[in-house]
């Protein structure tokens, strides 16, 4: 009783000192004019609102290759990353990705970011930052990666900002590169909240996972063994994809059941949080496996079927498996598979950002009454991330719907 009582006492002098300082806060913010707007729910006009995949795109952030590292080849890297590539993360690890690959990456990014500015779109990008620098917490040493993937580490939900924690000790400090944006944003009325951070100790990563092959791959994840435990929680944002008040995410190499448990409390009763799995040696981030593009339409990865598959086909849901990647097998994939193809952005219900060179998957979104914005982004696919990886959307213009009552 004695400490539910302090805890009380705590609390009221928490929010008493917030309250005292609020004022001043507001004075400074850009978007709050005074201390009511500051304490009144979110204004009308909040930047950040968005509820799905497909709504029509307003606002974005877009990710940045500049300065990338190869993350040091710890044992979550290597049940993460193929084979054939060990090796360059054995050699590499803690430098820069090589650089004239690095450079087209830039301009591919950079040619995205002015279509979708000629396509009404606003786009924020996160700030330039030297990730070789080592860091050392009291859990673990490493250097950091890279902010290009802002999908791996910040999930829209509505209004509110998630950020998640990862799961890579290489990613551990990501969150630094979007601490500026997500600050205006805040300041705009948008709820902003950074997940549980790991302390990403040893206890946290399975040091003897056995992996030697394909094989092994498919049957550790068929027996539910994963590099990450379930010592503390972890997820990437990537592993989740949302359709209204349904949202759907994996159990994979970097998000644990720990982590979907502390998402799905956070998020209920407005949110249904929904565990999937599918047949997949190597699971991490939901999107080139399984990408929601619009209401009751999904693209199924057919190298990786949905075990509950069911559930959406019972909805009334059309599933469509898209044609093999055309991506060539010497391009370098140091993160990921070729299955980027189908890691798409849809802009609305009829407009897709698809890869210039992946002529298949075009066909197939055109069949559907969906036309085509083709970019280029093979060099940044390299680094570990399609369209809807390299993004974040900030705002759709659209409202919180159930598509599965």
């Amino acid at each position: 009783y004695f400490y539910f009582k302090l805890g009380r006492v705590f609390t009221g002098w928490v929010q008493r000192t917030f309250q005292s300082t609020q004022a001043a806060t507001a004075s400074q913010n850009t978007c709050a004019a005074d201390d009511n707007k500051a304490t009144n729910p979110v204004p009308k006009d909040c930047p950040v609102c968005s509820y799905n995949e497909w709504d029509p795109l307003e606002e974005v952030i877009v990710g940045r290759a500049e300065n990338a590292c190869v993350p040091p080849f710890s044992v979550e890297v290597k049940a993460n990353t193929y084979e054939k590539y060990w090796g360059f993360y054995q050699k590499f690890g803690g430098q820069n990705f090589p650089e004239g690959h690095v450079k087209k990456a830039i301009a591919e990014i950079e040619e995205m970011c002015n279509i979708l500015k000629q396509e009404g779109v606003i786009v924020k990008r996160p700030d330039p930052i030297d990730w070789s620098v080592k860091y050392k917490t009291p859990d673990f040493e490493s250097t950091g990666m890279y902010a290009a993937m802002p999908r791996d580490i910040l999930l829209v939900v509505g209004n509110e900002i998630i950020e998640a924690p990862m799961a890579w000790r290489a990613r551990f400090f990501e969150y630094r590169a979007y601490r500026r944006i997500i600050k205006e944003y805040f300041n705009c009325g948008a709820k902003w909240t950074t997940a549980p951070k790991p302390t990403m100790a040893d206890e946290l990563y399975d040091k003897d996972y056995p992996i030697r092959s394909v094989e092994d791959r498919h049957k550790l994840a068929a027996q539910g063994k994963f590099v990450t435990t379930e010592f503390e929680p972890c997820f990437d944002a990537a592993d989740f994809i949302r359709a209204g008040r349904d949202i759907f995410v994996q159990r994979s190499q970097v998000t644990n059941y720990m982590g979907i448990e502390w998402m799905r409390r956070h998020l209920a009763p407005d949110y249904r949080v929904h565990v999937i799995s599918f047949k997949d040696p190597n699971p991490m981030h939901i999107d080139a496996t399984f990408n929601i593009i619009g209401p009751g339409l999904v693209l199924s990865n057919p190298d990786r079927p949905c075990y509950q598959i069911d559930l959406f086909k019972k909805a009334g849901w059309t599933v469509i498996h898209p044609p093999v990647p055309l991506i060539p097998d010497d391009h370098p994939l140091w993160m990921s598979s070729k299955w980027l193809s189908m890691n798409v952005l849809m802009l609305d219900e009829k407009r897709v950002m698809v890869d210039a060179n992946e002529t298949s998957i075009q066909k197939m979104f055109e069949k559907l009454g969906i036309s085509t914005i083709k970019v280029s982004i093979r060099h940044a696919n390299s680094l570990g991330g399609g369209f809807h990886c390299w993004t974040c959307d900030i705002r759709r213009r659209g409202t919180l719907q159930s598509y599965f009552d």
